[in-house]
């Protein structure tokens, strides 16, 4: 956040856990046109105005943390993230309409990047680039893991921090 006020940029920060954000999605929110809960509709209004957008969360056996995914389930809905064309039952493939040109993923792990590669095949880069922001109209989209948090060393986490600035600064200049 310090990197995005130091070039000028206004920042709305949410941490889910801390507002206790309900990752539950209701049958009843599920239509475009359905009940949005106050809490959720300001989060969509939010993220449709985003110029930009940054999300930090650990791999948690290769996908974001629940409430993280239930965060998307309930904000990028129809109508704020993407729709479908006119005509288009929802067979289709949806229209992005996010304004946001870049995001940027920063991810923790316990899991040596080598070791994640062979194994998983990375399942957090096609979530992130492909399925979220890719089909919402996010053309630019920077992922970075930082790992092996657990045996990292006070000095590593420093390198670390300094260059999530360098890449927020990059992606977000003045």
């Amino acid at each position: 956040m310090e990197a995005l006020n130091q070039n000028g940029h206004d920042v709305t920060f949410h941490d889910l856990y801390a507002e206790r954000f309900d990752p539950v999605l209701p049958g009843p929110e599920i239509p475009r046109d359905g009940p949005v809960d106050p809490v959720v509709k300001r989060h969509c209004d939010e993220i449709a105005a985003a110029d930009g957008i940054v999300i930090v969360h650990p791999n948690w056996w290769g996908q974001p943390p629940a409430i993280l995914k239930g965060w998307v389930d309930r904000v990028m809905r129809p109508g704020v993230a993407y729709e479908f064309l006119e005509g288009d039952g929802g067979e289709g493939v949806p229209v992005g309409l996010l304004r946001a040109e870049s995001a940027l993923v920063f991810n923790s792990s316990n899991t040596p990047e080598e070791r994640e590669m062979e194994a998983f095949g990375d399942p957090l880069d096609t979530l992130w680039k492909n399925c979220v922001f890719g089909l919402c109209g996010v053309s630019i989209v920077h992922r970075r893991t930082f790992s092996v948090v657990v045996t990292s060393t006070l000095e590593e986490r420093w390198k670390w921090l300094a260059e999530v600035r360098e890449i927020v600064g990059g992606q977000f200049p003045a």
